[in-house]
């Protein structure tokens, strides 16, 4: 049994079928990177997995539990699975280290006082406790979306979503991001990671999952996906990225 577990999973919007079945297995401890053309139902299949989407088909478990479906605990279920998006969702009106704290202490029940320590610790962590009392318009894009994943980990998630977090940023703020993801990654934190950043994929990934049409084409580990993929829309992918410049 994997730790976290898709199972012939639908998601329609009317009679579109955004997510036709998809199947997809994640070990604990391992990052599992999502690739494809923009549309293809990765950010979808990662709202699945949190809950932010009802899927009208197949099963969602974690760690064994049914995590999908009627009678789950949506709030449970977002205090073990955490998810950082594109753009940065960080409230405007609150300092950075409140935006940390604020799910904690509401949520999980901490006090003012050990919240903000753990939230320093992870902020030093990240280069950025000198920012605690900064707000968000006062910082880098790359700045924002480290604080987003901060505010992710606060929570103590067993599974970490990370949907194209680098996507909004300037190329220049990319590498700086990307580095807190490949230290989570050395600590075996579990991650599910849809990205355009095939290098970074390559590098980082234990497996990754071509995802075309609503459906897991092609999963393997790096290595072969990259230079040996069996399905020929895996192929014409890659092909178009290697043109492009970007493997």
């Amino acid at each position: 049994m994997a730790f976290l577990e898709l199972d012939d999973v639908e998601k329609t919007y009317g009679e579109n079928r955004v997510l036709r079945g998809i199947t997809l297995h994640v070990e604990q401890h391992r990052v599992i990177c999502l690739i494809g053309a923009s549309g293809c139902g990765k950010s979808t299949l990662l709202r699945c997995v949190n809950g932010l989407e009802t899927i009208q088909g197949g099963t969602i478990r974690l760690d064994g539990d049914q995590v999908s479906g009627e009678g789950v605990d949506l709030d449970a279920l977002r205090r073990r699975v955490g998810i950082v998006f594109q753009s940065y969702n960080l409230f405007p009106h609150m300092t950075v280290l409140q935006n940390i704290t604020l799910a904690p202490m509401r949520v999980l029940g901490h006090d003012r006082t050990d919240a903000e320590a753990h939230a320093l610790s992870l902020l030093t962590r990240v280069g950025l406790a000198a920012k605690a009392d900064a707000y968000p318009d006062q910082l880098s894009g790359g700045q924002q979306q480290r604080v987003a994943i901060v505010r992710a980990l606060a929570m103590g998630p067993e599974v970490l979503l990370l949907d194209e977090i680098t996507s909004a940023l300037d190329p220049e703020l990319v590498a700086e991001v990307l580095d807190i993801v490949r230290d989570l990654a050395s600590e075996g934190l579990t991650i599910l990671m849809a990205t355009h950043e095939m290098s970074f994929a390559r590098e980082v990934a234990d497996q990754v999952a071509f995802v075309h049409e609503g459906v897991v084409l092609e999963i393997d580990t790096p290595e072969r996906i990259f230079t040996e993929p069996s399905e020929p829309r895996t192929q014409a992918f890659l092909r178009k990225i290697i043109e492009a410049g970007r493997l």
